[in-house]
């Protein structure tokens, strides 16, 4: 294996990581929002969508800090399989 697939595969699991930070922050988000708290008693998907947009986001503070930060952790995401894209793309041009 080269260079370039050992890479990949540590920034594939450090994409994860970051995906599973920003969803475990998303049920915090959750859990201090009235609008967006689970009172079915049946465990559910994180509503990640809903944080994203702030639809039904508490509006303190320390709510909207968590928000902005796990909209962070997503923009990375996105943006480091954007990276990785564009590596595996320039990875097989030919070589001139």
């Amino acid at each position: 294996m080269n260079a370039f697939g050992w890479m990949a595969g540590i920034w594939g699991l450090v994409m994860v990581a970051v995906f599973i930070q920003a969803i475990r922050l998303s049920y915090r988000i959750e859990a201090r929002s009235p609008a967006l708290t689970n009172t079915s008693g049946f465990p559910r998907n994180a509503m990640i969508f809903l944080t994203v947009t702030n639809s039904g986001v508490a509006r303190d503070a320390e709510t909207q800090g968590m928000r902005r930060r796990m909209n962070l952790l997503l923009l990375v995401n996105l943006l480091g399989f954007a990276l990785l894209g564009a590596g595996i793309y320039f990875s097989r041009l030919p070589e001139a």
